[in-house]
């Protein structure tokens, strides 16, 4: 059963004939602009496993970019979605109401994590546009019209979270972007600017939101604050908790809400069912929850959570839209909660965080492009750079060693402003044996790695 295999790679070259065939039909009709370095076309997943189309399998480490949490083909959101197709498959919910919003809705009230007794919540499709929406909301109830976001911050594709987006190659060629917008200074402790120590950081740090409010926008004109618990696309970098609560502080200060961008670290990815579960042990809570990826295994969906008074700001019409909660996203994403839930993954996320980091500090220990490790319960970045004593990243070393993963059955896949940390995101239905054998496969491909620079 393909669900308990192991990587195997049984044709002589990747891609295989049929894959490459598929490839090349691909790049003749497809955008070059949506890029794919992976020489794999799926026939089929199950876990955390990918058939191709030749019969080669692979470890999926990368898991949707977030999204397969509870992994491929999961039988019993399987089942829900066929008993939900044969209901019907859309209901737009500005016209008909139907019984999984209202039911999803109600849960994530329950379980988000955000400020406030009675809670709302809504749902659209991706999460640039849940990040987008939780801003818009944030723009309704304060009356203001500028947010603050961070440097390696990632909100999406659309022509405004293009702006919130703090990689400017994602925004590339696309022309001005919109205003309004100003960017602050994420916590990297590993990358502290020079003479900067750790003791000296969250004041640093605090400071460069402050200067927002000198230089670019005063502080009664920000609408909200968008922080990643644990940045994406920046490395997988986690926000220290004293950071949080200094930021928390300034928005109560001056009338600005906390928007919690939990698009990629939420439903058990990091430990928790929300990265923002850690900010409320230490008595910190986000005002506006904007998810997605795995709430719903696969089906594309997304939500924003807030209390009441918030999200009845928006005037009617200016929020929703033709597929925003469509059942068959919200019979899987009830599902997809009662298992995480049922099955407790959030507690297999930190067993296997705890495997995956342990085994990265050996690895450390023997290879000394191996800069930092950090993360959260099952979402990890590994730095590389290019050796003891310089932190210069070796995004060249880290795409070499995504490609010798892949031609040995094992995907990953890169994150960070420099392009040198990989991202651990796999699956958490993932088996004991297919950890070990994909650290097996990982630290080969580091040693051959470094032999070929």
């Amino acid at each position: 059963m393909l669900r308990t295999d192991l990587p195997q790679i049984i044709t002589e070259t990747l891609p295989g004939p049929k894959a490459k065939a598929l490839i090349a039909r691909r790049n003749n009709v497809v955008p070059s602009a949506i890029g794919c370095i992976y020489p794999v076309v799926i026939e089929r997943g199950e876990g955390a496993m990918i058939e191709d189309v030749d019969g080669n399998k692979f470890l999926d480490w990368i898991g949707g970019v977030g999204v397969l949490n509870i992994g491929y083909s999961q039988p019993e959101i399987i089942e829900v979605v066929q008993n939900q197709a044969e209901r019907y498959f859309h209901g737009m919910f500005n016209i008909v109401t139907h019984e999984g919003y209202v039911a999803l809705a109600e849960k994530l009230a329950e379980i988000v994590p955000v400020k406030g007794e009675k809670r709302k919540a809504f749902f659209a499709n991706s999460g640039a546009e849940a990040d987008e929406n939780a801003v818009k909301v944030a723009k309704a109830y304060t009356g203001r019209s500028n947010i603050i976001v961070f440097s390696g911050a990632f909100h999406g594709r659309t022509h405004y979270t293009m702006a919130m987006t703090s990689k400017k190659a994602y925004a590339k060629g696309m022309g001005q972007l919109p205003g309004g917008v100003f960017r602050a200074e994420f916590p990297n402790l590993y990358r502290l600017p020079e003479g900067i120590t750790k003791d000296q950081a969250l004041q640093y740090y605090i400071k460069s939101i402050n200067k927002v409010f000198e230089e670019n926008a005063a502080a009664d004109t920000i609408a909200a604050i968008v922080v990643e618990p644990l940045q994406g696309e920046g490395g997988f970098i986690p926000a220290p908790i004293e950071w949080i609560k200094a930021v928390r502080k300034i928005c109560d200060e001056n009338g600005i809400l906390l928007i919690a961008d939990e698009v990629q670290s939420g439903f058990c990815r990091t430990g928790k069912m929300f990265a923002s579960e850690y900010w409320l042990a230490e008595g910190v809570q986000p005002d506006i929850v904007s998810t997605a990826k795995s709430i719903a295994a696969g089906i594309p969906l997304s939500a924003i959570i807030a209390r009441e008074e918030i999200m009845e700001a928006p005037m009617k019409g200016t929020i929703g839209g033709t597929f925003c909660g469509n059942p068959l996203a919200c019979a899987a994403a009830l599902k997809c909660i009662e298992i995480m839930e049922r099955d407790r993954l959030a507690e297999r996320s930190l067993e296997i965080g705890k495997k995956v980091q342990d085994a990265y500090h050996c690895m450390q220990e023997k290879y000394s492009v191996i800069g930092d490790i950090r993360g959260l319960g099952g979402m990890i970045g590994i730095e590389f750079i290019r050796g003891s004593g310089d932190k210069t990243p070796a995004p060249e070393l880290t795409m070499a060693i995504i490609q010798e993963c892949a031609k040995n059955g094992l995907l990953v896949e890169s994150a960070g402003t420099y392009n040198n940390v990989i991202r651990f995101l796999a699956p958490l239905v993932m088996s004991d044996e297919q950890l070990e054998e994909g650290l097996k496969i990982f630290e080969e491909a580091i040693a051959t790695s470094c032999k070929g620079e």
